[in-house]
């Protein structure tokens, strides 16, 4: 029947079963939490069932590989690499321990932790123990040793056949989708029956016949219960032989028998009541039967059987064993011979040097030998029994690497570090409890539990996860009552962490001012719950609450408009309702002063006439000290009068007159102006001077006529050089285009001369096309007549007188043609022509070049000289130096 079941072949898995949850399943909405445990019920039915076929869907023995699948398939808490702390995701390369906890680490870092711990330096001094410490690494969890050559090499599924396994989203994370076949455990000889799994197999669901403990009964049991108990009594004998097994059929070996009885000891000198397996025991009393010579006693305690034979007899020596002694009776003391002991000594190098005595040795060795200390540092002579050891303490680091050894004269075997590791795990939560060690410590097995805020809902997190954990979210009503006075209509919220969200309702309450308070509810609030304080917290800006919870109602901030003390158009301004006062606004007050004719130019303030009060505009506020401001600015400002006219008067006299009136402004009519009015006739020869008041009052017909002062005009006329000859007028002369004054009229060339009157010439201009207004003053009247013979004869005549004047001036001076050079050269070349100077001065300049050259001649012939001499010179009194110096050295008189 077992062989049938092993050799049957799984069912074919339904592929529309094997779903697995994915990372968006794994964080999806509460909503669809029906639809995930679905799909996690139909990937268990896809993994499980060859085993459930045998075994039924009940079967107590898949709990804890279900909580394996979950894990694998990211729905579970055990997804984090505990070395690294982070998620191993669906995708990532991952090992598993599969000997040990079957905890799931990311590949990368299980291969980084082995190599890390295999390499650390052994910390025995036996080298097979230090070679086996240093190729063992273990699981970073259960701590389960593994050998070096099974470091991670290949990313390999749970069953370990198939490497780099696909990512394929209808089976398993990490799994290859086929039977584990693995071997199951116990050495059944089957083999586990589920889908590639993760975690351990589960126990064997085959049938098969076995025998209870004790053997009397045989039952057909499943494979992994097949040990079983009959609950009869046990029929084995125990050990004594004389009783039987008091207990039930059970595993393993039958207790000691506990019957108690009286028993005698080995001697037979004394008797106790002692248990069955414990009946063959000593007691205190020494042995008083004789050795076999008859002569010693034995000196044994409790003991069964002769006492044996005296171990005095038979060969007999001295004490070192030299010298032997024959038919000497036991009973006798064995004499010494006489030489030295030569035992070896406890040092195992030297021998006894006393002579032959009874008794030990001397324990101490005290022969004076060569020693070294234990690290070589120190070389002595010391008694042999004596250790040499040297106050160098050794610095070489331990094998953490990170503490000095420290021990004094240390032989280089530097023992373990006895400190405590004590750095901060990862977790950040807690210190490496290990002995000082290399490498990275040991990630935190410890799990944290974390709640949310009334307890109901909860998960646990490895240890050091938990800063990156938010609150589990709970679906319960939160249990805070609220105290505003909108407590029956705000909204219940669900159960939270912190304070409660606030009000976000309107407070509605009747300010002093007749408005409403429309800020959102600030009344008072219940006590906030504790923070989460397992994520990090962030720092939160201090914001300036207007209204606080339970602080009164702020002041009214309804918008109302306000007029200025002048109640000037579209001054008005927009104010609070708390903040409402009277203002002077940027215009100028603009009433109309007491002269009727200017308005006041003050500042906006309050009129005598203004009927307005303090009650209408600036009450209403809660603050006293700002109403008591108000009133005493409008008490100050109440009824100002307009400021007094002081400008000149600026009226329009009638009838009109530019000069202005002197009387200060006033609302009457101005007096009539008697100021003289100074006025020239039309020629401009006289000016007169006349009252303004008569003279505007006087037409333009009238106003002209009396300026006219009756002589002749005098005006230029414009077409010619003559005076205007009417009388004082008005406008332009009457004359312009019929002067009959005479003219001189000439020629071109001045020959011939005529007289015409002056119309004439001006017509004869107009005739010719020219302006008369372009013919200057001393030119009016030349060209006008045309050139005759005799014009021409004179004109030949002073042409001739010309030409001959010309050539006598350039034979006198001829005329040099300059070519195109430069002005500055040409400027140059006549500066050195009036240079040019005279034999004498040629002369001259030559008999100074050579004074100047004999001279500098001589300087340096006389230099030459004497500097030739003074060589000489130097030289003997160099040598009579040189003799003075030996006369003082030597002593040898001078000869001169």
């Amino acid at each position: 029947m077992a062989a049938a079941a092993g050799s049957r072949p799984p069912p074919t898995p339904d592929p529309a079963s094997q779903l697995i949850f994915s990372d968006t399943d794994a964080s999806g909405s509460d909503g669809d939490g029906d639809e995930a445990a679905g799909r996690g019920v139909a990937l268990e039915d896809s993994i499980f069932a060859a085993y459930l076929h045998i075994s039924g869907r009940a079967s107590p023995d898949l709990s804890k590989i279900r909580s394996f699948l979950a894990s694998a398939a990211g729905r579970g808490p055990l997804v984090s690499c505990l070395i690294c702390l982070e998620r191993v995701r669906p995708g990532d390369p991952a090992w598993s321990c599969a000997s040990g906890c079957h905890a799931l680490f990311h590949l990368i870092c299980i291969q980084s932790w082995a190599q890390q711990s295999s390499h650390r330096p052994p910390s025995t001094t036996s080298p097979a123990a230090a070679a086996a410490a240093s190729s063992d690494w273990p699981c970073p969890k259960c701590r389960l040793p593994y050998p070096r050559t099974q470091i991670p090499r290949s990313y390999l599924c749970f069953c370990g056949k198939v490497e780099d396994p696909p990512a394929d989203p209808w089976i398993l994370p990490h799994s290859c989708g086929e039977v584990c076949d693995r071997p199951l455990r116990d050495q059944c000889g089957h083999r586990c029956l589920l889908l590639c799994h993760p975690g351990p197999c589960p126990p064997c669901p085959k049938l098969v016949s076995s025998r209870c403990f004790c053997g009397s009964r045989e039952d057909v049991r499943r494979c992994a219960q097949k040990l079983f108990s009959c609950n009869k009594p046990c029929p084995k004998p125990l050990p004594c032989q004389k009783h039987r097994c008091p207990e039930r059929c059970h595993e393993g070996p039958c207790p000691p028998c506990q019957v108690r009885e009286v028993y005698s000891c080995a001697c037979g000198k004394t008797k106790e009541e002692r248990e069955c397996s414990e009946k063959e025991f000593r007691c205190e009393a020494r042995c008083t039967g004789m050795l076999g010579c008859g002569k010693h006693v034995c000196d044994r305690g409790c003991h069964s059987g002769p006492c044996g034979d005296c171990p005095l007899q038979g060969r007999r020596t001295c004490p070192c064993g030299k010298k032997e002694y024959k038919g000497v009776s036991c009973d006798m003391d064995v004499p010494t011979c006489g030489s030295t002991c030569e035992k070896t000594l406890s040092c195992k190098i030297h021998r006894c040097p006393e002579r032959c005595h009874r008794g030990p040795c001397v324990e101490t060795c005290r022969m004076v030998v060569m020693k070294s200390c234990r690290c070589w540092g120190l070389k002595k002579e010391v008694p042999c029994y004596q250790d040499l050891v040297c106050e160098r303490k050794c610095q070489q680091v331990r094998d953490c690497g990170r503490h000095a050894c420290k021990r004094r004269c240390c032989d280089g075997d530097c023992p373990p570090c006895p400190e405590i590791c004590g750095r901060k795990l990862r977790c950040n939560n807690h210190k490496c409890p290990s002995p000082c060690h290399r490498g990275a410590c040991a990630p935190c097995p410890l799990m944290v539990s974390i709640s949310c805020s009334c307890g109901e809902t909860q998960f646990e997190v490895p240890c050091g996860t938990e800063k990156n954990q938010k609150p589990p979210r709970c679906s319960r009503p939160c249990r805070i009552s609220r105290l505003c006075r909108h407590k029956s209509e705000c909204r219940s919220h669900k159960c939270h962490y912190g304070a409660c969200p606030p009000c976000r309702l309107e407070c509605g309450d009747e300010l002093s001012c007749g408005h409403k308070c429309k800020e959102r509810c600030h009344g008072p609030v219940p006590p906030p719950n504790p923070e989460f304080t397992l994520k990090p917290t962030k720092k939160k800006l201090n914001k300036h609450l207007e209204c606080a919870p339970g602080s009164p109602c702020p002041p009214c901030k309804e918008v109302i408009w306000v007029p200025c003390f002048g109640r000037h158009i579209g001054e008005e301004r927009a104010m609070l309702c708390h903040n409402k006062r009277w203002f002077s606004c940027q215009n100028l007050c603009g009433n109309l002063l007491s002269c009727g004719n200017h308005y006041c130019t003050k500042p906006c303030h309050v009129l005598k006439n203004q009927t307005s009060t303090l009650d209408q505009y600036g009450q209403g506020d809660s603050n006293p000290e700002k109403q008591d401001q108000l009133l005493l600015n409008a008490v100050t400002k109440q009824g100002e009068p307009c400021e007094d006219c002081f400008l000149p008067c600026q009226k329009v006299r009638e009838p009109s007159c530019p000069h202005p009136c002197p009387l200060p402004c006033h609302s009457s009519e101005c007096p009539p102006c008697k100021v003289l009015v100074k006025r020239s006739c039309h020629c401009g020869t006289m000016v007169h001077a006349f009252e303004c008041i008569h003279y505007n009052s006087l037409t333009n017909e009238e106003q002209q006529r009396i300026r006219s002062c009756g002589g002749p005009c005098h005006r230029k006329l414009p077409n010619c050089p003559h005076l205007c000859s009417e009388i004082c007028h008005l406008g332009q002369c009457p004359s312009v285009d019929h002067c009959n004054k005479k003219v001189n009229v000439r020629c071109a060339c001045n020959n011939l001369k005529k007289e015409w009157l002056c119309q004439e010439v001006l017509k004869a201009y107009r005739s010719s096309g020219r302006d008369p207004k372009d013919v200057p003053k001393n030119q009016f009247g030349v060209g006008i007549l045309a050139c005759s013979t005799e014009c021409e004869n004179k004109v030949k005549v002073v042409k001739s007188e010309l030409q001959h004047r010309k050539a006598n001036e350039t034979k006198e001076h001829p005329v040099v043609e300059v070519a195109s050079v430069p002005k500055r050269r040409r400027r140059r070349e006549r500066i050195q022509e009036a240079r040019q100077a005279s034999k004498f001065q040629i002369i001259k300049a030559n008999i100074q070049r050579g004074l100047i050259i004999s001279l500098i001649f001589m300087v340096i012939v006389a230099s030459v000289y004497y500097g030739y001499k003074g060589l000489f010179l130097l030289s003997d009194w160099m040598n009579e130096r040189e003799e003075q110096r030996l006369h003082r050295r030597t002593g040898v008189p001078r000869f001169n």
